[in-house]
Order: structure tokens, then sequence, then C-alpha cells
């Protein structure tokens, strides 16, 4: 019984059989001129469902946000943006490969 349980444990922990994640980047209005606008970004959207990571580019002025997409989806996502005050403009949309 314990080996099944420790089994099961280290399965989720490694994300085998978790849910494949995607990776929304989008462009926000208006731009991000700063740090403070990078970390306003960062540590508001970690509170959305579904959140798995996100990276901020000042230079492309790109947001990539890692999502599960069973727990939510594109349209939640710019909606988020927009109660932090970006308006945002999506550039892809893409699956994570998983690493091997």
């Amino acid at each position: 019984m314990k080996s099944k349980l420790l089994i099961t444990m280290l399965a989720l922990i490694m994300g085998i059989g978790a849910a494949n994640l995607r990776v929304l980047v989008v462009t926000p209005t208006p731009e991000m001129h700063c740090e403070s606008c990078e970390n306003k970004i960062k540590s508001n959207m970690r509170f959305e469902k579904g959140f798995k990571k996100v990276e901020t580019n000042l230079k492309t002025q790109e947001v990539s946000i890692t999502y599960d997409p069973k727990k939510n989806n594109v349209e939640g996502l710019k909606k988020a943006m927009k109660n932090i005050g970006y308006d945002t403009k999506v550039v892809s949309d893409t699956e994570l490969k998983k690493k091997k």
C-alpha cells in the first residue's frame, strides 16, 4: 500500500499524466516601460486559474504565459490582463512541448 502511494506521489511530482500545457504570448497595451510594469503583470497573473509561469520581455514587448488549458483559456487570460490595466493582442497560443 505504501509503495503504491509513493509511486502515485512521484508521478504527480514528475508530471506524469499531467495535462498538456499551453503558452500564450501577448503584446500589452499600454507598453511595459520598466521593471515595475513587469512586476505588476507577474505578481497579478500568478493568481489566475491554471497559471504555471509568466515571462516578460521589455525589448520585444511580449508577455508569455504558461497555463493549463483545462483550467483557463485565452479569453480568461486576456480578461485578467485587462483587469490589471493592459489590453492585449495575441501573438501565439501553442502547446508546450514536453521534454523527454
